[in-house]
């Protein structure tokens, strides 16, 4: 029989990957699209400021310390992903120090947004009786969707380096149709979701 923290650590990285939660897939598909492979460092701190973000919100909704509307998170989430796919499209190729901390910071405010996503989920998979263990399936959990989150960059990278280095796609063209890619399905959700804010 598997450990709370083995069935936790399944749950965060099974969600993250989940195709019919495929909103915070596309978002990280957005995040990495204006990058190379070469460019891995920078991808990882990215990664990292979205992943303290939602680290941050997911502990303080799993504590019931913040509490938004479900429906306001649904509505936001699509909207982060579009926001950031419109992002890579404007600034693409400003290379300042200014845009690169700027994209951090992005990261680390939609993934305050995503975090409270997550912890709807979270909640709603708490076993009876074991809230003694709250803070190691909070761990578990959160340890799970990075593990996820990293395999989904890894492919976006891998696939990138192909685009490039294969097929010869010049990097704004990529931009263009991963950014687009994110943004369509981003914003038809947004939409749909409106009516029940």
């Amino acid at each position: 029989m598997k450990s709370a923290f083995h069935v936790y650590l399944d749950l965060g990285f099974e969600h993250i990957l989940d195709p019919s939660a495929y909103d915070h897939i596309l978002f990280v598909v957005a995040l990495c699209a204006i990058y190379q492979l070469i460019q891995w460092r920078r991808v990882a701190i990215l990664v990292t400021a979205f992943t303290l973000g939602h680290s941050v919100t997911l502990a303080l909704a799993a504590f019931n310390v913040v509490t938004l509307p479900a429906n306001w998170i649904e509505f936001l989430v699509p909207v982060t992903i579009f926001l950031t796919a419109l992002y890579n499209v404007i600034y693409f190729r400003q290379e300042s120090s200014q845009k690169v901390q700027a994209n951090y910071i992005l990261a680390l405010i939609f993934g305050l947004i995503h975090g409270m996503a997550f912890s709807n989920f979270f909640r709603s998979s708490l076993f009876p009786g074991q809230e003694n263990e709250l803070i190691t399936q909070l761990l578990a959990f959160n340890i799970g969707v990075e593990l996820g989150q990293l395999i989904i960059v890894a492919a976006i990278l891998f696939t990138s380096f192909l685009a490039f280095n294969v097929l010869k796609i010049r990097q704004r063209d990529w931009n263009l149709f991963i950014s687009g890619m994110a943004a369509g399905p981003a914003l038809i959700m947004a939409i749909e979701r409106i009516g029940g804010l």
